[in-house]
């Protein structure tokens, strides 16, 4: 360390310190901020006081306040839940038209529908509820079993092919070529008959031999039109709307060997009045008959 002197130019003594020659100067800190370096460590020891702050083994201080923004949250959420008490328990007596018809309950369960929708549905049907191969799009006007909402509501309480639920919905396609019901030949021209009806390309010869293969096959469900029924949740095939895919490889591909999807039974995991929620907000997507 080099020898405290007064600097030459300034005039202000240096500390002593000095690196590669050049020296540090000792000036003073200035006033107003030692004063609220001061005030700073007064108010630190005021707060360590007053609120919960040091952390000991199991728990924290309690401070004299025991205040604690934990606990501030618990309150506000106990008078969240007190506030909706009474409008669940209107929905959990009310049917859901007559939770529709009522313009507090359905602006309530479709803002909790919204949120149980994020929450256990975004996963398969998509944030927008657009669907994905697979997964129907619950925006479009194509229902397996019904859009109104008593039919969206026992879909969602009691699922689609699951097999813990005895009053879950329940269809199956045969599997026309691989149980050997029909030969490649016939699935392939009942794929060109599919095809007509749902106004795409298709091969007019191959057709003619579909047609009846389709009415003595496939119209029991799906109506000699192909337009469906919601009863036996056979699709629509005369529309653009597919399931899965709307080309001919696909159409032989479910013919030869259908896919099942499946969809769990809501009603046991969220119990009836979030059932309740999640159909009125799907209906009100735009797709509800």
């Amino acid at each position: 360390m080099a020898e405290k002197k007064i600097d030459e130019i300034s005039g202000v003594e240096t500390t002593g310190h000095e690196w590669d020659g050049i020296t540090e100067l000792n000036n003073p800190l200035p006033r107003w901020w030692l004063y609220t370096m001061y005030l700073c460590i007064l108010f630190s020891i005021g707060y360590v006081i007053y609120y919960p702050a040091i952390p000991l083994l199991t728990e924290a201080t309690k401070g004299i306040s025991g205040i604690t923004t934990r606990g501030e949250l618990m309150k506000e959420l106990a008078a969240a839940k007190a506030s909706r008490a009474g409008l669940i328990a209107k929905i959990e007596e009310a049917s859901v038209e007559e939770i529709v018809g009522d313009t507090e309950l359905k602006r309530f369960a479709l803002s909790a529908g919204s949120s149980l929708f994020k929450v256990n549905c975004v996963q398969c049907h998509g944030s927008g509820a657009q669907g994905a191969p697979g997964f129907p799009n619950l925006n479009d006007d194509d229902w397996l079993w019904g859009g109104d909402l008593d039919a969206i509501y026992q879909t969602i309480a009691h699922g689609a092919r699951y097999e813990q639920d005895d009053d879950t919905r329940t269809s199956e396609m045969p599997a026309f070529g691989k149980d050997e019901l029909l030969d490649r030949n016939q699935i392939a021209s009942i794929a060109e008959h599919v095809l007509k009806i749902s106004d795409f390309e298709y091969d007019a010869e191959k057709e003619k031999e579909g047609a009846p293969l389709f009415a003595e096959n496939c119209s029991a469900c799906h109506g000699v039109d192909g337009k469906g029924n919601s009863e036996f949740g056979a699709p629509n095939l005369a529309d653009a709307l597919w399931l899965y895919a709307g080309n001919r490889q696909a159409i032989i591909a479910q013919v030869n060997a259908p896919k099942h999807g499946e969809m769990p039974a809501w009603n046991s995991r969220l119990g009836d009045v979030a059932v309740k929620q999640l159909a009125i907000y799907v209906h009100n997507l735009g797709g509800g008959q």
